[in-house]
């Protein structure tokens, strides 16, 4: 395959970007889209310019690092996440354009990676359940309803890689807070600081820039863990319940 690839390209945050043209001939269909951009980083490496920078861990789509814009969706043409996207979803000669999440919340570090430390500010400010620590209980010694425990298990395969703010047109982070409120809110043991949670991870996610909810949706259509768009419901409504609460 030969592509055309359009790349922002900026210095830092307090610098301007620009895109900039790259071309690459005899990628392989079966490359990963990450392993084109190794290719093209060692082409820029011999050629004497500077690689292109950009996340990436894991690469099985398990942290969620390697979150980009392809040619104006998250993640790319496919639900999932960039590392698991393969170049057989682009056709030879294709224009490929790629740039970082679109947020302010995540200011761009470099090229195409981004600060995302705004979603770890959000869980610290309540995304987890205080327990005291020693010897793991007994499993079944707290039960919890087969449909609890479900809906909890799904929403937890949230991997808080951004692409619900990327795509949001308003960049709100709520289907990533409703996904950690609702994951805690379906336990037992989440119950006891269910209100105070909802209330400082919202707080948190206002604080840190994120946009309003205005049930578009696009962040459940963008979301490779296909995090469903009523946790955002839940959100509200459990927010509605602490505000009630007096919290």
């Amino acid at each position: 395959m030969k592509l055309t690839l359009k790349i922002w390209r900026q210095a830092d945050s307090s610098s301007s970007g620009e895109l900039k043209t790259y071309r690459l001939d005899e990628i392989s269909e079966d490359m990963s889209f990450l392993e084109m951009l190794d290719v093209l980083n060692e082409q820029l490496n011999e050629e004497g310019e500077e690689p292109v920078a950009f996340d990436s861990d894991c690469r099985e789509g398990i942290c969620g690092m390697c979150s980009l814009m392809i040619n104006g969706e998250a993640h790319g043409p496919e639900v999932t996440t960039t590392c698991q996207l393969h170049m057989r979803s682009f056709v030879d000669g294709d224009t490929i354009t790629i740039e970082p999440w679109r947020s302010s919340a995540f200011p761009v570090i470099k090229d195409l990676v981004v600060d995302r430390r705004a979603f770890d500010r959000i869980i610290q400010s309540g995304g987890f359940i205080s327990v005291n620590t020693g010897s793991a209980p007994e499993a079944n010694s707290v039960p919890v309803q087969h449909e609890k425990a479900t809906r909890a298990f799904n929403v937890a395969t949230c991997i808080g890689c951004g692409a619900c703010v990327a795509a949001c047109p308003n960049g709100s982070a709520s289907l990533f807070v409703g996904a950690k409120v609702t994951h805690l809110g379906e336990l037992p043991q989440g119950q006891v600081e269910r209100d105070s949670r909802v209330v400082s991870m919202t707080a948190q996610a206002d604080a840190e820039g994120f946009g309003g909810c205005t049930n578009i949706g696009e962040c459940a259509s963008a979301c490779p863990k296909e995090i469903p768009l009523d946790v955002i419901s839940q959100l509200n409504k459990d927010l509605r319940t602490a505000i009630r609460h007096g919290h």
